[in-house]
């Protein structure tokens, strides 16, 4: 069987994590081989994920655009797109999600405020039955 590939792939044992559906999905794997090109992933277990992946390599503190080129069993090839730096995740989403945690914690704030009126208020009722 011929080789295929454009660069050759160098044996490896390196830490990765796969991101896709917006990075809200994050499965752990191995980097078994890796080149400039691609590289060849193992996981724990089958996986079903996308065409296209984001693969982040702890060790190299790097994220890479993936497109998968074949699958079995428990193990994926992905070709790194062209340019390969995938983006930095958005600032804005972080603003949103902040701005959503100051929401809810205003909300907590009020729930206890109410709480502590209707447990005074029982207490008021009890005192006055008696």
């Amino acid at each position: 069987m011929s080789e295929r590939r454009n660069a050759t792939r160098q044996k490896s044992f390196l830490r990765g994590c796969i991101h896709f559906n917006h990075r809200r999905t994050v499965i752990d794997c191995l980097v078994r081989d890796i080149s400039p090109t691609g590289a060849r992933l193992i996981f724990s277990d089958s996986v079903s994920v996308p065409d296209v992946v984001e693969l982040f390599i702890p060790q190299k503190e790097q994220t890479l655009r993936a497109h998968v080129q074949w699958r079995r069993g428990d193990e994926l090839g992905v070709a790194f797109a062209k340019n390969a730096k995938a983006p930095a995740p958005s600032r804005h989403a972080d603003g949103d999600l902040a701005e959503r945690g100051e929401k809810l914690e205003a909300e907590i704030a009020s729930l206890k405020k109410v709480i502590k009126r209707l447990k005074a208020d029982v207490a008021g009722s009890a005192e006055e039955a008696a």
